[in-house]
């Protein structure tokens, strides 16, 4: 069974790779952060399938960490957006 974990999170960080295509060369900022965030999913999934197979403890804190870091790169970078899309720093409500 953890040959088949193993495959699968081999097959994840492929998948991945292929994904750093689109991240170097994306026709667009927002292009580029979604394909970001995708791999950072592949990278998680590929991590808990690894500490599934091998069952090392703390690989899941370190893909919870992952997690959480993608979650704040998102944020990051609609704030960054909103804020150069409204030059006088007034919002709306």
């Amino acid at each position: 069974m953890t040959h088949i974990l193993y495959l699968a999170a081999g097959f994840i960080l492929l998948t991945v790779a292929a994904g750093l295509v689109r991240v170097l060369y994306g026709p667009g900022e927002v292009d580029r952060m979604m394909a970001v965030q995708l791999l950072g999913t592949g990278g998680i999934a590929a991590l808990l399938l690894a500490a599934s197979a091998s069952g090392v403890a703390g690989v899941e804190d370190a893909a919870l960490g992952l997690a959480l870091l993608a979650a704040f790169a998102s944020i990051a970078f609609v704030n960054s957006a909103s804020s150069d899309s409204d030059p006088d720093g007034a919002r709306d409500g």
